[in-house]
């Protein structure tokens, strides 16, 4: 019978690996008993089979039924494998099976059933996979000590029958769809030590029988839509509790004065409640606090008392979080919040109504990385001891009423990247030791006091700048910040600035605001801001501007917002574009100018007769009129024969967009030398790249020429005109000109011209040859800043006035230029999104022509699903895992049972080095050897890579909707970015 009984066992493994895809279970074969197989574990006394042991093994395809057969079986164990389809109901025939871990895998359908007749079952996890309908466990796993059943798509209510699970001590079911009420029942678990509730529909109070679990700690049952208020015996409840998240649901009252006693607690999450009153004042005796979020409630009773409770936080020597912002908080800022822990990071006090002073001592919280506490009551002069917050990266004391000068050592905060000094009462000059906050993307000092002049070299250094907020003050003297090429916003109005508008700031070619309103200037306006195609508000009010208006303005199509009221202007008033909406452009108080549509009611412009040397006006129009007819006349004589005689060359179309220089065929002709294969730098689906000279440009340039008989291209052309036209942005490709022409055989000709990318392809850099040493590489950091730009051009993308969607984005569309700085490129299959091309999106929502490259092809795009932004997420989290292993979503590794997402996740966190690109484990192992003695350095970076990947995983999740945002992937980067230069400084 023990024979037999083997053999059943080794036919069942058998029938167990036909059904197995990939894993390289090379041992499962005749040469070896089955009990050496690996993985495998026999009972001594009849070499049955007890024990399966397969995680991490990179396994796909089905479960087999004949698992049912192994009737000694006690453990299985799949965990993060790939396995698909659904549960075998003949688990239920392994009545002495124990525990059970099929997690992180991609199963689906119900749970089956018959798992209640696992009657020794003790421990079932079968979390992170796709299991659908309601939970079925009774009575009969009533052994059952550890049940995880997390991130699936489990629906209905949480069934009471697991109350009847006495021996529980672990229950895991956060986000799922569960709604109802949680079950009174659970109160009986007296076992239970975590209970994880979090992210579902969950509705009603929470049992008064759950404060019977003195057992717990871990409770977690957040983001749901829970209300009530929390019991006052919360803290004698759970004397040993760790973790106790509640935020974002609907609870109210007061905070249990109670939950001081549970000295144990680490992590105390109420956040986004309406939970009022006073925060209970010793809530330092707890000790062992690193988190501590109380923000978005109604905390406070605007009286002095509201603070105390930060007093005692300084014996949480721990805490690394403290958000207490927007609240009802008042009273001043005790000094003891100096005292705070040395480990802090975040400080976000900002939204209530505290005042006083900043207490000096708050430089010595050396790690803070953001503080915001704007918007309160806050007077006197900003200590300089913040010059000592070395890894600040945003700084917000905006809406408070700060005075005295800006300190000049905030200079000295390198990470700053985000300033808000605005609302306050400073005074004096801009420090000019600012400038060496060379990170900076946001400086806003509007609202205040300040005066004296702006000096180029103050900002000349902030080379990311994208908004600049000056208005509200008195500076004086001229005006230039053509160096911030960059700049998105650009406020100065209500100074006294003075002198001519210079003509550079053209130049600032990403400018989409620009306000100037409430000075002095004077002299035109200059014609070259027509060359700023993004711009969208332009407000020149209230200056002393003469001349007339430059007709070119009315060429700017997203201008919506256009006031040059007050000023001495004269002329003509263009009647196209921004100017034919009454309701966006404003031009009163400007006595000489005429014109324009008929509701701004101005005179008709005249032509004055006045002579000049003997010869009226009208005179002069007359002959130079005729000699521009004779003039034309010759050129078009001429024009003609040349055609007759060579090249039948014409200049650009119309579809060159406005603005932008004009380039004839010719010209590419010579550039390129003839389009010479030695200036061959790339070939895509639809044309060819090459690099260029061009008089009219310093620099080099890439010109793509489309291959017009390649279906697609003709419609690529103008869908990649149309999209780079009017966008701006530091990490876009830019667009220099556009040529629809003839060559010299007569036949069409479309070319695009773009900025020359010194550096190459993301593409080139991840795939060249690994074994030559010489061979550039990237480092994480590099990686890190790739990754924030491209993000940043994606949430540009996303949010400008006509949202583009990308639908091709990959490694070898983003270019890096001479600094690694990363431009998103090749717009061929972009989609704008707008009213006008609704019935164009219908089409191809319809069309079984799928829009992208396979692997970085969001899933429902090949479903015929619509575009959406959450496609260009995707394409970005496959990107961000390429980078990391090295390794393209359609390598040879990957089939339908192993993706390149699931070979990250499922590493993800113990067994990241196995998926790492052997260049950055080299850069691990350097960092290691060079700083040797110093603790944990590899670890860090790992720990880094970890959270970078996890960004990845989480932006390339399959259903649209639980994709990462790509602004909080962003914020997110950041944070990585910031953790990496603290590990390494």
């Amino acid at each position: 019978m023990a024979a037999s009984g083997n053999e059943t066992d080794r036919l069942a493994l058998l029938a167990l690996k036909d059904q197995l895809v990939d894993g390289g279970l090379l041992s499962w074969n005749g040469s070896l008993h089955f009990c050496e197989w690996q993985g495998v574990r026999c009972g001594r006394r009849h070499q049955r089979v007890v024990g399966l042991s397969l995680p991490g093994m990179k396994l796909g395809g089905t479960i087999s039924p004949s698992i049912g057969n192994l009737s000694f079986l006690r453990e299985a164990n799949f965990f993060n494998n790939s396995f698909k389809g659904n549960i075998p109901s003949e688990f239920g025939q392994l009545r002495q099976l124990r525990s059970l871990n099929l997690s992180h895998n991609n199963l689906q359908g119900n749970i089956p059933m018959e798992l209640n007749n696992c009657s020794n079952l003790q421990f079932l996890n079968l979390s992170d996979n796709r299991f659908s309908g309601k939970i079925t466990l009774g009575d009969n796993t009533k052994n059952l000590i550890k049940l995880s059943l997390a991130n699936n798509d489990l629906v209905g209510e949480i069934p009471s029958s697991l109350g009847n699970l006495s021996s529980l001590d672990y229950l895991q079911l956060g986000n799922n769809h569960f709604e109802g009420n949680i079950p009174f029942a659970l109160g009986r678990l007296s076992s239970l030590k975590i209970l994880v509730l979090r992210e579902n529909n969950l509705s009603g109070t929470i049992p008064s029988s759950i404060y019977n679990l003195s057992a717990m700690n871990d409770l977690r049952m957040g983001a749901n839509r829970l209300s009530g208020n929390l019991e006052f015996e919360l803290g004698f409840a759970f004397r040993e509790l760790k973790i106790l998240y509640l935020g974002d649901n609907q609870f109210s009252g007061r905070i249990p004065v109670s939950v001081t006693n549970i000295s144990s607690l680490k992590q105390f999450d109420i956040h986004s409640n309406g939970f009022s009153g006073l925060v209970p004042e010793n809530m330092g005796n707890l000790w062992n606090l690193d988190l501590f979020a109380i923000d978005y409630n109604e905390l406070g009773n605007g009286k002095g008392g509201d603070l105390r409770f930060l007093s005692s936080l300084s014996n949480c020597t721990r805490l690394k979080l403290l958000a207490i912002h927007v609240n009802r908080l008042s009273g001043v800022l005790p000094d003891s919040v100096a005292n705070l822990s040395a480990e802090l990071e975040t400080l976000y006090m900002g939204g209530n109504q505290i005042s006083g002073n900043i207490p000096d001592g708050i430089g010595d919280l050396v790690k803070l990385a953001q503080i915001h506490i704007g918007e309160n009551l806050f007077t006197g002069n900003v200590p300089t001891s913040i010059g000592k917050l070395r890894n600040v990266g945003r700084f917000d004391l905006s809406l408070n009423r700060f005075s005295g000068e800006i300190p000049s050592c905030i200079g000295n905060l390198s990470l700053l990247s985000q300033l808000y000094l605005n609302g306050n009462s400073f005074e004096g000059r801009v420090p000019l030791t600012l400038g060496q906050c060379t990170l900076m993307e946001v400086m806003d000092l509007s609202m205040n006091k300040l005066d004296g002049g702006i000096p180029n070299q103050l900002v000349a250094g902030f080379e990311r700048l994208i908004t600049l907020n000056l208005s509200h003050n008195s500076f004086n003297g001229s005006f230039d910040v053509s160096n911030s090429r960059n700049l998105l916003e650009l406020y100065v109005d209500n100074n006294d600035f003075s002198g001519e508008i210079p003509e550079r700031f053209g130049e600032i070619s990403e400018l989409g605001i620009l306000h100037m309103q409430g000075n002095h200037f004077h002299g035109s306006i200059p014609r070259a801001l027509a060359s700023l195609r993004g711009l969208e508000s332009l407000d020149l009010s209230g200056n002393n501007l003469t001349g007339t208006i430059p007709l070119q303005l009315q060429n700017l199509q997203f201008l919506a917002s256009l006031n040059l009221s007050f000023n001495q202007l004269e002329g003509e008033v263009p009647a196209e574009g921004v100017f034919k909406n009454i309701s966006q452009f404003s031009v009163i108080g400007n006595k000489d100018l005429c014109g324009g549509i008929p509701e701004i009611e101005l005179s008709k412009c005249r032509t004055v007769m006045k002579k000049k040397n003997g010869l009226s006006t009208s005179s002069i129009v007359v002959i130079v009129i005729s000699i521009s007819l004779v003039s034309v006349s010759s050129v078009f004589i001429a024009t003609v024969c040349w055609k007759k005689r060579s090249g039948k060359e014409t200049a650009a179309s119309a579809s060159q967009p406005v603005g932008f220089m004009r380039v004839s065929y010719k010209e590419l002709v010579e550039a390129t030398n003839g389009f010479a294969a030695s200036n061959l730098i790339g070939e895509g689906s639809f044309g060819s790249v090459y690099k260029g000279f061009l008089d009219q440009q310093e620099n080099p340039v890439a010109i793509k020429v489309l291959n017009l008989p390649n279906l697609g291209a003709t419609k690529s052309f103008t869908v990649e005109c149309e999209a780079l036209r009017n966008v701006r942005h530091r990490n876009l490709v830019k667009l220099i000109t556009c040529c629809s022409s003839i060559n010299f055989q007569g036949n069409d000709f479309k070319a695009m011209v773009f900025e020359f990318m010194a550096n190459g392809s993301l593409e080139s850099w991840l795939h060249h040859d690994h074994e030559d040493q010489s061979s550039p590489h990237l480092s994480f950091a590099q990686m890190l800043d790739i990754a924030i730009d491209v993000a940043n051009a994606l949430d540009y993308l996303h949010c400008c006035r006509t949202p583009i969607i990308h639908r091709d984005l990959k490694p070898a569309n983003i270019l890096l230029d001479d600094d690694m700085v990363a431009h998103v490129g090749d717009f061929g299959m972009a989609k704008l999104i707008s009213d006008v091309e609704s019935n164009l999106d219908n089409e191809q929502a319809t069309s079984s022509i799928i829009k992208g490259t396979i692997g970085y092809l969001a899933p429902e795009y090949g479903m015929g699903g619509p575009t959406s932004p959450e496609g260009d997420v995707y394409s970005y989290g496959i990107l961000i895992l390429e980078m990391i292993t090295g390794r393209g979503p359609t390598d040879a590794l990957f089939d339908d049972d192993m993706s390149l997402r699931s070979f990250c996740k499922m590493a993800l966190p113990e067994q990241v080095e196995e998926i790492l690109d052997n260049r950055l484990i080299e850069q691990i192992n350097e960092k290691s050897q060079k700083r040797r003695g110093e603790e944990n350095i590899g670890c860090d970076m790992l720990e880094c890579l970890v959270s970078f990947a996890n960004v990845g995983i989480a932006c390339s999740v399959e259903v649209p909707v639980e994709r990462m945002k790509i602004e909080d992937a962003v914020t997110e980067l950041h944070a990585i970015k910031a953790r990496l230069h603290a590990k390494n400084h």
